[in-house]
């Protein structure tokens, strides 16, 4: 039996169906694969399938038929046809009561978004009564424009939408197009049109996450800043922080430098650190953010661009930073860690200028304490004991001379002598605060 054959057999069985609903629905669904076929006979199955469905009484199940069988004819993109067989579907759903119209009318609008057809999704769905159902389906309606990134008709859809959440979500979806499309003008104006703060927050956030994650230009950046800064009580700090530290990524570290001015004192913390872990291997704009900053802001900044460098394998490009830095600022740990620092690179010339002016004993006693470890580390031990020497406190002095001799036999025994002095002093310091009492 050919493939002809086949079908024309199925046609009589399902004659036979005795439910004139699924009789109707399995013409259909024999018209679908007769048209993929290429056989012309399809048109006599759908041609039998809407005729069961004039015979069917009950009018709900006549429009699950209509719907299912628009379907197929739609699948075999015979469109119009299908909006036909979808708008007696429609008629027949209006003279429904409530709440089973608003019901059908959601499942008709429902199978057209899956099928594509979009802009009789949007007609029919202006019907459905209930707000929250209507809201609903033409959010569905939204995306799937969105997705296409058919804008124009995104946008007579957003027109439909009204009342909150459904609006502000409509915005939101919509400025996530705007964003992957690089269209930041009208992302813009859409922020400027948000009402709800929880909404202009969240909206905001999806901005943060996009330009943390695209190459977009400084002025797109400086310009959804000033959005954020304008909408001080709206913008969640994490948000801010975001941009901040995007646009300071840009090299814009001067107008980071005023706008952190602003922040909290934990929030700007959080910015410097974000900022300097993004930039922490262009050496210029961590000078350049440096010299932006005031006395405070500047220790605070040059503890933190430190630390991550201590973190890393010293390298001596950073040399010239770590001198600024460490010259520059009041704060004597600060400049122990750049004494440590240079220690690292051996540049011991200018660890020990700057390690002299540290009049802390603790602290000298840690620069000093780099400095020797270092030039352990090297096999010097005459001008590692030389630099233990230069804490002359009698307690830290005797306690570093007494760490680095430790530290002599370890080398001798060939063990590897490490850079720990720090955490001892600490313990040793948290011993005699208990004993003075």
């Amino acid at each position: 039996m050919n493939h002809v054959d086949i079908y024309h057999e199925v046609l009589d069985l399902a004659s036979q169906i005795g439910d004139r609903y699924l009789r109707a629905i399995t013409y259909a669904r024999i018209g679908y694969y007769l048209y993929k076929s290429g056989s012309e006979a399809y048109k006599d199955a759908f041609k039998l399938a809407l005729e069961v469905v004039s015979k069917i009484e009950n009018p709900l199940r006549a429009v699950m038929a209509l719907v299912e069988i628009g379907s197929y004819i739609q699948k075999c993109n015979l469109k119009k046809a299908a909006m036909k067989i979808f708008y007696q579907a429609h008629e027949v759903i209006r003279e429904f009561p409530q709440p089973l119209h608003d019901e059908m009318l959601e499942t008709l609008v429902t199978r057209l978004i899956e099928l594509g057809v979009l802009d009789d999704a949007l007609f029919y769905s202006r019907n459905i009564k209930d707000n929250v159902k209507r809201n609903d389906i033409l959010l569905k309606i939204l995306k799937a424009y969105l997705k296409e990134e058919n804008m124009k008709r995104a946008y007579i859809t957003v027109k439909y939408i009204q009342g909150e959440p459904w609006h502000s979500i409509a915005a939101i979806e919509t400025l996530k197009v705007h964003l992957k499309r690089e269209e930041f003008g009208s992302a813009i104006k859409i922020l400027k049109s948000l009402k709800s703060e929880y909404w202009l927050s969240e909206a905001m956030r999806e901005v943060a996450v996009h330009l943390k994650n695209a190459n977009v230009p400084k002025e797109t950046y400086e310009k959804f800043v000033d959005i954020a800064l304008s909408m001080p009580g709206s913008i969640s700090p994490e948000v801010l922080r975001s941009l901040l530290i995007g646009l300071g990524s840009y090299g814009e570290t001067s107008f980071v430098v005023k706008v952190i001015h602003t922040l909290s004192e934990e929030e700007k913390i959080k910015v410097l650190s974000g900022l300097i872990s993004n930039i922490i291997d262009q050496e210029n704009l961590l000078e350049e953010l440096a010299e932006n900053l005031d006395k405070e802001e500047f220790d605070l900044v040059a503890k933190i661009i430190l630390d991550e460098l201590l973190s890393r394998t010293p390298e001596l490009r950073y040399k010239r930073l770590v001198e600024k830095l460490g010259f520059k600022t009041r704060d004597e740990p600060v400049k122990a860690k750049s004494v440590t620092y240079l220690s690292k690179l051996r540049e011991y010339n200018s660890a020990m200028k700057l390690a002299k002016e540290i009049e802390d004993t603790y602290v000298r006693s840690l620069a000093f304490g780099s400095i020797a470890v270092s030039m352990l580390r090297e096999g010097n031990i005459d001008r590692a004991i030389d630099a233990a020497l230069e804490v002359k406190d009698p307690k830290w002095g005797s306690w570093l001379l007494s760490e680095i001799l430790t530290k002599i036999l370890e080398l001798q025994a060939g063990e590897n002598v490490g850079y720990d002095l720090e955490h001892k002093a600490h313990k040793q310091k948290k011993i005699w605060e208990r004993e003075s009492g």
